[in-house]
């Protein structure tokens, strides 16, 4: 039945809501406008157009205000269907606005003469499709569950896990970063199942006093001998807990100064040493035995943000006296030219046949020639420099003497390392040389070294292979996991193997012994161009075990939370360089880089489950978008080295705004590639995830996003949302033998179990900080415990703290 006009009162609320939806049909037209003028899609411009046409009829009061709606509203409708399909994240920014406010507009139609009964039943009909769309938000999205996971002693690598070590540690104890030389990451206790998970509480927490400062954060993985727990804090001080209830035994303060430690910097890890077995575990002693050089026979060995490595007495917390100068030696010794709070050992050294093996950070991004990239070994009870090797001289590891200096900006490893002991090798993840975005000025040993896995011979020093992950980097890509070591299955047996998890998601299975891959690797044509087509390489080499990367990127996978701010991604998207992954950076407009640095599998590493034969691996699913800035550009920006700035300068992203001073281009990285106004990052979610591979096939068994949005969103206000949407993440994981993944490393500020047979969460805890560090589990008198450190990230932007926290079953 029609209705009489509405009252006058009434016609300014019509007035107010066409109004409305002309301005915003004037605006995403414009926006639209915009997109088209730079080669994007022309559906947005169409849109506003209608939206605008139909708010102008709203306010003159005609009836085909609705119908003109209603074309704009099916045709979007199936414009994002075309594009997206059933992708529920693809649908938010196409739909959400012209879908609230048709429901708006629904209960509007009376007063242009529509049924009350039409107009309402519609109105009902969108705030179902509204609530049902709020709530799809919380269904699982991107999960992917495509085999089985093998039992413990089906396909079991158990008997032979080729770990490289003289003995294995108990199965109570966790004494390296990734618990053992094999730095599988892999708990053999069993206590806490997937079934009594749910169970698990506080059992204890320790404050460190030691709050993360200026941008470094707290990223530490205990370790635990015995009955004590060690970790270490933001200053590298050394600190011993009772395993049972977390109080302090000792510490140990190496007075790190701040103006020494990096904005990037954090202490990852601590290692054992006992003398006795000339190994980094206690186990079967050495033939024959060595004896102990004055105390510290036992002892906890760090490096220091400010160049040292320290070792203590794992008993007492002092200094050992026989160890270097009063219990410390330095690593910057004929390093080159060095600035405070270039030089950091980031990671926990390794040691090998009774080696203590160390690399170091150079902070990224400041100057193309500043401190040498220098590995050094040092004897773990007398602290004796063995050897020295520099990337750029890698056919001698003799130390230098005098006022000799190794090779200014040559590759470093900053990040974790491994060795074997059988074998006598230590295997380096090397970086690229310093000024990351621009090769020219480097020389052929820092090309043919630059992103490798390079394996040394710990007792020479020099290499025994080497297999390049990234050909003349410029991308930003040396590899930031810590290779494990495992026991590969193949027709001619076991073969001893090693994992190496790279940032652009590769995954390569090498021969330990010779390099040479044990799963293929193929070379494949990659896009050419940049500042310096010259030294761009025609190929690149893929794995084709299993690839944590995505597809190349589309238009059509930018996103926003509005049509509005998704318009900005797309013309961004349609204005850069962009040819596929390795597209080189330049100059005159910006390049997207995806994955970006931060991709695929980063310090956090993988972990790997030998009886079940499986690789847990997290990673980050997010481009950068890069531009190289002409050197007089930089200058009049006042983009100078980090030394030149005051101290106390707010960290930021790495790579934003680094100058790269001695090589013509500074560059902008937008890390993450985020909008300036909302924060929002312009690819559409996951940002993040987590999957389970079968060793033996490469193939993935299930793969997840990882993470919630209850601590993001946009303008940087925390939805409190704990729907699963994949957040960026840092920091790796650990495996049980029952069967159980523990992880935090997301944003969202829990720490979580997965159930390693289905890739579903089966427990999570709120963490007091920023999780980004890698949990470790350890036995205790018949009890079993997760320990994680909560410290923030800066990058992350997750709050800081100063908390050790251990988790238990009940009594």
């Amino acid at each position: 039945m029609a209705h009489s006009s509405p009252d006058l009162k009434r016609d300014w609320l019509l007035l107010f809501f066409g109004t409305l939806l002309a301005l915003v049909g004037l605006v995403l037209a414009g926006e639209g406008a915009w997109l088209i003028s730079v080669g994007g899609n022309w559906y947005y411009a169409m849109a506003g157009i209608g939206l605008f046409l139909s708010g102008i009829l709203w306010i003159l009061r005609r009836r085909s205000a609705v119908y003109v709606y209603a074309l704009v509203f099916v045709g979007t409708v199936i414009w994002t269907a075309s594009e997206s399909g059933l992708d529920y994240w693809g649908w938010i920014p196409r739909f959400d606005v012209v879908l609230i406010a048709g429901f708006v507009l629904a209960l509007l139609m009376p007063r242009l003469n529509f049924s009350r009964t039409i107009s309402y039943s519609l109105a009902t009909l969108l705030a179902v499709i509204i609530c049902a769309g709020a709530g799809l938000a919380f269904a699982p999205h991107g999960y992917h569950h495509d085999g089985e996971v093998p039992n413990p002693g089906k396909d079991s690598y158990a008997a032979n896990t080729g770990d490289g070590q003289v003995s294995k540690p108990d199965d109570d104890d966790w004494y390296a970063y990734g618990r053992s030389l094999a730095a599988q990451r892999f708990s053999p206790l069993s206590e806490i199942t997937p079934e009594n998970v749910s169970q698990l509480k506080v059992a204890w927490t320790y404050e460190t006093g030691d709050t993360p400062k200026k941008g470094y954060g707290l990223e530490n993985t205990p370790i635990k001998i015995g009955d004590t727990v060690y970790t270490c804090t933001p200053h590298n001080v050394i600190i011993a807990l009772d395993a049972g209830d977390g109080k302090e035994r000792w510490r140990y303060d190496p007075h790190v100064p701040d103006k020494a430690i990096p904005y990037t910097a954090a202490c990852r890890g601590l290692v054992y040493f006992d003398e006795r077995t000339n190994s980094d575990n206690q186990g079967t002693p050495s033939s024959p035995p060595i004896s102990p050089v004055g105390d510290c026979a036992k002892r906890i060995i760090e490096g220091t943000l400010d160049g040292r490595v320290v070792a203590v007495d794992a008993s007492t917390g002092k200094a050992c006296s026989g160890f270097g100068h009063a219990g410390a030696v330095s690593i910057e010794d004929h390093i080159g030219p060095d600035w405070p709070g270039y030089v950091a050992i980031t990671s926990a050294p390794v040691v090998v046949r009774g080696t203590i093996v160390v690399g170091h950070e150079v902070l990224d991004g400041q100057r193309a020639y500043g401190p040498s990239g220098v590995i050094k070994a040092f004897d773990a009870r007398t602290g004796e420099l063995k050897w020295a090797w520099d990337p750029a001289h890698p056919t001698t590891s003799k130390p230098l003497t005098g006022d000799q200096s190794y090779t200014s900006g040559s590759p470093d490893v900053w990040t974790n390392f491994t060795g074997d002991d059988k074998l006598g090798m230590v295997y380096l993840p090397v970086g690229n040389p310093s000024g990351d975005y621009y090769s020219s000025q480097r020389s052929p040993d820092e090309r043919e070294y630059g992103t490798t896995l390079t394996a040394l011979n710990v007792d020479t020093g020099l290499p025994i292979w080497k297999f390049q992950n990234v050909h003349n980097d410029v991308w930003d890509y040396d590899p930031g996991a810590q290779p494990s070591l495992i026991s590969f299955p193949g027709p001619q047996g076991a073969t001893p193997a090693i994992v190496f998890p790279t940032k652009q998601g590769e995954t390569y299975i090498l021969d330990r012994r010779t390099g040479k891959p044990l799963f293929g690797v193929e070379e494949r044509p990659v896009p050419g161009g940049g500042v310096e087509p010259d030294q761009r390489s025609k190929t690149q080499p893929y794995s084709l075990f299993n690839h944590l990367s995505k597809p190349d990127l589309t238009p059509a996978d930018m996103w926003g939370m509005t049509p509005f701010d998704q318009i900005v991604c797309r013309a961004e998207f349609a204005q850069a360089s962009y040819k596929g992954q390795y597209t080189p950076p330049e100059a005159s407009l910006h390049s997207i880089e995806y994955p970006g640095y931060n991709g695929g599998s980063d310090w956090g590493s993988v972990a790997i489950d030998p009886s079940r034969g499986i690789i847990v691996a997290n990673y980050n699913d997010m481009p950068n978008y890069n531009i190289l800035v002409p050197r007089s550009e930089a200058d009049a920006k006042g983009w100078v080295p980090r030394d030149e700035l005051d101290p106390n300068a707010p960290a930021k992203a790495e790579g934003a705004g680094d100058p790269q001073t001695g090589v013509p281009y500074a560059v902008q990285v937008n890390a993450g590639w985020r909008l300036p106004f909302t924060g929002l990052l312009c690819k559409e979610p996951p940002y993040g995830g987590i999957r389970a591979i079968d060793i033996k096939t490469g193939k993935t068994l299930w793969d997840r996003p990882l993470g919630t949005a209850r601590n993001n969103g946009p303008f940087g206000v925390p939805t409190g949302l704990n729907f699963t949407i994949g957040t960026p993440n840092n920091g790796g994981s650990v495996v049980t033998a029952s069967g159980l993944t523990f992880i935090a490393a997301a944003t969202d500020g829990l720490i979580r179990a997965i159930d390693n047979r289905s890739g579903k969460t089966v427990w999570t805890a709120v963490l007091p900080a920023g999780g980004q560090a890698n949990p470790m589990i350890y036995g205790y008198k018949g009890r079993e415990y997760l320990v994680i450190t909560a410290g923030g990230h800066h990058f992350m932007e997750t709050p800081p703290g100063d908390y050790v926290i251990a988790y238990a079953l009940p009594g």
